[in-house]
């Protein structure tokens, strides 16, 4: 019969009864018996129950008192204070030393020049939310269409791969740049060698990457208003001077006031988040304008594979002769924004300063991830993937955009060519943030774009330009429809149009 595990604890009436720390040890638990003591010990010398100064008892009297050989007891001792938490001297015992206990924590444990940055930008915010009912949110698509069988094929590839004992690397793995560039070459008319593209973990990377391989410090870059918030943000943080660019419905607004910049970040197939579309002679004027100015241009094209009925206009990136604009793409819409993975292409003189800023940020994106994007690349996948995205997107914005119609005057869509998020202009009479806060009082959650307009420039000159003709900040709804089913989508807009009658 196997022996009870019995705590051996300081037996009554013991010489140890006023020790400070109580001492419980169980023969067959995971350690042993000297092992056990010796941790107890170290706790009670750092929480400052064994105070310095304090003599510890002698080896055979505490072995006695425990039930234990002499050798537990003397073992631990040694470890202790071999490692510094106890000291011994010849003829003076085993004591704790001055200086042993940790100090109580007096805060977090952030430095005292710790400054606590920004709040999260609303994008990341909303991501973090559980809440429950309809949510407009922008920056996500189906995966409904997402072919569950070639999926699984495609990271079944990436597991037959030899393991790599070495980094990926940084620029992305040739067989992947390739697929890229083979994908901008006819999805977007953009001629593009493997060289010349650079496989990322998203947007966000590829703008901290160019911020800190290309820019100088503080340099000036212009931006456009109402814009991408958590761009924006990654720009001020890295101590750049932001400036807005004004938009209006041919896009952003080059005049001969433009202050000159390092640096212009634009969306020009579906501007995020008004959804206009840039004209093909407001493209050239950009370009020329960075040409006279000696900038770069950021094109980030974030969801330029949906289209609905619009023809496509050129890259900036195709039709630039001076190697002057960064395309950024990404696979979040393609695909999900769980692969993390985007690219940018880059004229050949910036390539070697950001493979280096990669190198020293991450060192490459993950091999297993690239052997499986290249799979589903290079089988079309992706490209029979976007179709049926296509097919099912244009089914949800065609049920919102008819629930929604109804509400003209008072409420006009804009922004519907395109992309995956539309705009609903709302007329002078309605407030846009206080129907936000009803709506998500029914569960019905919804931006309004004044969000993403710079605070300190909401001013008229900085805004598209109202049916009033007053150029005041758009009174408007932005609602994203990446996420939603039909049936969602009637949902939500049903509830919005309720909410917008009773307040007529």
């Amino acid at each position: 019969m196997a022996r009870p595990e019995v705590p051996l604890s300081a037996k009554r009436g013991s010489p140890l009864a006023e020790f400070p720390l109580a001492l419980h040890l169980r023969r067959g638990e995971t350690g042993a018996l000297h092992q056990q003591l010796t941790a107890q010990l170290r706790a009670g010398v750092l929480n400052g129950t064994l105070p310095a100064g304090l003599r510890l008892p002698g080896s055979r009297l505490l072995a006695h008192s425990l039930g234990v050989t002499r050798g537990v007891v003397a073992e631990a001792y040694a470890a202790l204070v071999a490692d510094g938490t106890l000291e011994a001297e010849v003829g003076s015992g085993t004591r704790v030393p001055a200086g042993a206990a940790r100090r109580e924590r007096a805060s977090a444990g952030a430095p005292a020049w710790f400054t606590e940055p920004p709040a999260a930008p609303f994008e990341f915010a909303d991501r973090t939310s559980g809440s429950d009912g309809i949510h407009f949110k922008t920056g996500v698509a189906t995966t409904a269409t997402l072919d569950a069988k070639v999926w699984r094929q495609a990271w079944a590839h990436a597991a037959r791969q030899d393991v790599s004992g070495d980094y990926a690397d940084p620029q992305g793995e040739p067989e992947l740049r390739a697929a890229l560039a083979a994908f901008v070459g006819r999805s977007r008319g953009l001629p593009v060698s493997p060289e010349g593209v650079m496989v990322t973990a998203g947007t966000l990377q590829a703008l901290n990457l160019i911020v800190k391989a290309i820019l100088p410090p503080g340099s000036r870059v212009l931006m456009e208003n109402p814009g991408y918030r958590a761009g924006r943000q990654v720009l001020l943080d890295a101590g750049l001077s932001v400036h807005p660019l004004p938009l209006d419905e041919d896009g952003p607004v080059i005049t001969p006031d433009t202050p000159p910049a390092r640096l212009v970040y634009v969306t020009p197939s579906h501007q995020f988040p008004l959804g206009v579309r840039m004209s093909l002679p407001r493209r050239l004027k950009l370009l020329e304008w960075a040409e006279k100015n000696d900038a770069l241009i950021i094109e980030d094209d974030y969801d330029g594979e949906f289209r609905y009925g619009a023809a496509p206009l050129p890259p900036l990136a195709s039709l630039d002769t001076s190697g002057r604009v960064l395309y950024l793409g990404t696979l979040s819409k393609v695909l999900t924004p769980a692969v993390r993975t985007g690219f940018l292409t880059a004229p050949p003189a910036l390539m070697p300063a950001l493979v280096r800023a990669r190198t020293l940020m991450d060192s490459g994106h993950p091999l297993p991830l690239q052997h499986a994007l290249t799979y589903l690349m290079t089988h079309s996948e992706v490209d029979r993937h976007i179709r049926r995205s296509r097919r099912w997107h244009a089914q949800v914005r065609e049920a919102l955009t008819q629930e929604l119609a109804p509400l003209e005057p008072s409420a006009k869509l804009g922004g519907i060519e395109a992309g995956l998020h539309v705009c609903l202009h709302l007329a002078p009479d309605f407030d846009a943030t206080r129907i936000a806060l009803t709506l998500a009082r029914r569960n019905v959650h919804v931006s309004t774009v004044a969000e993403y307009s710079v605070p300190e420039y909401s001013a008229p000159e900085y805004s598209v330009p109202d049916d009033s003709g007053t150029g005041a900040t758009p009174n408007a709804l932005l609602l994203g429809y990446g996420g939603l089913t039909v049936n969602e989508a009637v949902e939500g807009a049903r509830e919005i149009r309720r909410v917008l009658n009773a307040m007529l």
